[in-house]
């Protein structure tokens, strides 16, 4: 339970630090660099996310626990080059915000999620 509460804060910051870095612009912030691509991650991460396993002990909760957290992170990375992928960004956080509080995906929580994954079939 600490590795996990460890985990979401530091996620978090992660966020916290990417946006405080972003200047607004609209945009690659890097050469080469196509936000899209991590958007598109993100909600890759999102697709084989399962709420349900989050707790379970071994590899299940493992991976349900890293694919949110991956998306999380990437949905966050493309927000910071390009701010048409604010609104995932944002739904993804406030989804594990609300979690990291309850320690629970309550109707909230999943109401987020469920707005993330909105987005992503729009992508």
């Amino acid at each position: 339970m600490v590795s996990l509460l460890l985990g979401l804060v530091l996620g978090g910051a992660g966020v916290a630090v990417a946006w405080s870095l972003s200047d607004g612009s609209s945009g690659g912030s890097a050469e080469g660099y196509r936000p899209a691509d991590d958007a598109r991650a993100a909600c890759q991460a999102l697709d084989g996310f399962d709420e349900s396993k989050y707790t379970t002990k071994g590899s299940e909760g493992e991976i349900a626990l890293n694919r949110y957290a991956a998306a999380g992170a990437l949905s966050a990375s493309a927000a910071a080059g390009d701010t048409e992928y604010q609104p995932l960004a944002q739904a993804i956080r406030r989804s594990q915000d609300r979690h990291a509080r309850m320690f629970d995906f309550d109707e909230k929580a999943k109401k987020d999620l469920g707005e993330a994954r909105r987005i992503c079939k729009g992508l």
